[in-house]
């Protein structure tokens, strides 16, 4: 079993890091540079909302990885990870409330009634608030530990909540590839906790007959 010292840990967390801000600042050098296409505002649109169900699926794989490799390190970069979650997810949010409604709330909020995908995708970033505000260790020990992994397993909400709100989406371009990628690598990942909780309470029983 593969264990990194503490300063191999510090290294792969780090260059984890660097991994994670490539996608933004290709984003902004795209920008400077006048490399957005067409239509930059799609652009920027589609590239965050992408990357934020990129690491919303990392998040989700970090656990099944850690049982199957037995590497329990892996654990301590979920924090990380879904933090880059919520970055990318604000910057979705951001484009569209910026480009679309120029920070005019409440137009904002008649659109997020009006059209189902994007009150979908809202709902789905609202619920990502939470989660991002409480992940400090002073927040986990206040919430108590218990009360903490109840909160955040509304990743298994949210993630489905944003492959619908991109299936919609792609709906008018009956182009449902990707978000068909995204559904059956969210769907396995979520069906192989399900085997885990049902093989975990055969076990328990068994014990408790035994």
């Amino acid at each position: 079993m593969f264990t990194p010292s503490l300063r191999q840990f510090s290294a792969l967390k780090a260059l984890l890091f660097i991994a994670a801000l490539l996608p933004f600042v290709r984003l902004v050098v795209f920008t400077i540079s006048d490399r957005l296409g067409a239509n930059p505002i799609e652009f920027i649109t589609r590239n965050t909302g992408d990357w934020t169900l990129y690491f919303l699926c990392l998040t989700l794989a970090l656990t099944p990885l850690r049982r199957l490799t037995k590497w329990n390190w892996l654990a301590k970069l979920r924090r990380m990870i879904g933090l880059f979650a919520f970055f990318y997810v604000c910057l979705h949010f951001t484009t569209f409330l910026w480009f679309d409604h120029f920070f005019d709330v409440s137009e904002m909020l008649k659109d997020v009634l009006k059209r189902p995908f994007i009150t979908v995708g809202f709902g789905a970033f609202l619920l990502m608030i939470p989660l991002a505000m409480t992940s400090t260790n002073a927040m986990v020990k206040r919430l108590g530990g218990k009360r903490w992994q109840w909160l955040h397993r509304l990743v298994y909400v949210i993630a489905p909540l944003g492959i619908l709100h991109f299936w919609w989406m792609k709906a008018g371009k009956h182009d449902f590839s990707q978000p068909t990628i995204f559904g059956l690598i969210v769907a396995a990942l979520l069906l192989m906790r399900v085997v885990w909780k049902l093989q975990q309470k055969r076990q328990a029983q068994a014990i408790a007959r035994s």
